[in-house]
């Protein structure tokens, strides 16, 4: 045997030991806590969502699930930090379309790719944004902003916490013809914050994040960004019925992992979250937001993105958004 030959039997070797450890591992998987990275800030719907989702997800897994926020940039800083983690199965990114299809047509350059950085392991659920004023707003319809709007060009201004709401409130003025100003913050709980202080004049907000405030009375919903009324606030129209036809934006909360994951680690997962969305206390939370569940395969989740982003895409374009 050539000294060659025998090299090349020594990394064959080493490559079959490493698969088979590799494997092994996956099998195993998991045998430490998972970290589930969200792009929002502490109490953003995806941050509630995540929340409840970890208790039920350890239960599931037998392992500590936590929460870690990375708020900022539209998402960018807590997607790329996934994107970069080891893809062991450890480190997820519960995230939305803002991350993952909305962004790569909002920025020239984004410093992660929405497909290739990221394995899919499952869609998660459905939601709706509600258009907010304050309770003392003379604004009691869509109408009357709509009308205030018209009657003084630029002066009215939005804030917006993530892409959905950001696109929510540029559609709102591309098909309605209004001419306000977008207020950006870093997630729509601060945008509440400034919202309820009258720093703003209105906010699209998720339905987890809003519905608080208009149920306590903080603040008043105007109408729901979706085709349909929310059951948990049947009195509220939809921006279509409201008078601004062909509207409807909505949005979605999904899972990944690092690029390259083992195959058996996203099965595992995928079943675990499955399982995890039928524990009473996800129930209770989507029935309160009107979240709707959305499960499927890492492959549905795939479709789904892909044709997610062809419709933020035209979304953004319609709206009249510029690339940053």
């Amino acid at each position: 045997m050539t000294s060659r030959t025998f090299r090349r039997l020594v990394a064959l070797g080493l490559a079959a030991l490493g698969l088979v450890s590799t494997t092994a591992r996956a099998q195993d998987y998991p045998v430490k806590p998972i970290t589930i990275v969200v792009p929002f800030g502490p109490g953003s719907g995806t941050d509630q969502q995540a929340r409840v989702q970890a208790h039920a997800l350890g239960e599931q897994l037998k392992v500590p699930v936590v929460v870690e926020n990375k708020a900022g940039a539209s998402g960018l800083i807590a997607a790329q930090y996934v994107a970069k983690s080891a893809s062991d199965g450890y480190t997820l990114l519960m995230t939305t379309n803002t991350t993952h299809a909305a962004n790569e047509h909002l920025f020239k350059k984004l410093p992660y790719d929405p497909v290739k950085d990221f394995t899919p392991v499952s869609l998660l659920s459905k939601g709706q944004m509600l258009l907010l004023v304050r309770p003392e707003s003379p604004y009691r319809s869509l109408q009357d902003l709509l009308a205030a709007a018209r009657k003084a060009p630029g002066k009215l201004n939005f804030g917006s916490g993530s892409s959905s709401s950001q696109v929510a409130g540029e559609l709102l003025k591309q098909l309605a013809g209004l001419d306000m100003t977008n207020v950006p913050y870093k997630s729509n709980p601060l945008v509440i914050t400034d919202l309820i202080g009258g720093q703003i004049d209105f906010a699209f907000a998720d339905a987890p994040t809003a519905l608080p405030q208009t149920q306590s009375g903080k603040l008043r919903a105007l109408a729901t960004s979706g085709s349909k009324r929310l059951a948990t606030a049947p009195e509220v129209p939809t921006v279509d019925e409201a008078g601004v036809k062909g509207y409807d934006m909505t949005y979605w909360i999904a899972v990944y992992l690092p690029a390259a994951a083992p195959p058996a680690v996203v099965k595992r997962l995928n079943e675990a979250f499955a399982r995890s969305s039928e524990a009473p206390e996800v129930r209770v939370f989507l029935a309160k937001t009107s979240g709707e569940i959305a499960l499927g395969s890492p492959q549905d989740l795939a479709r789904f993105q892909a044709a997610e982003s062809r419709k933020w895409g035209e979304a953004i374009r319609a709206a009249g958004i510029e690339p940053q």
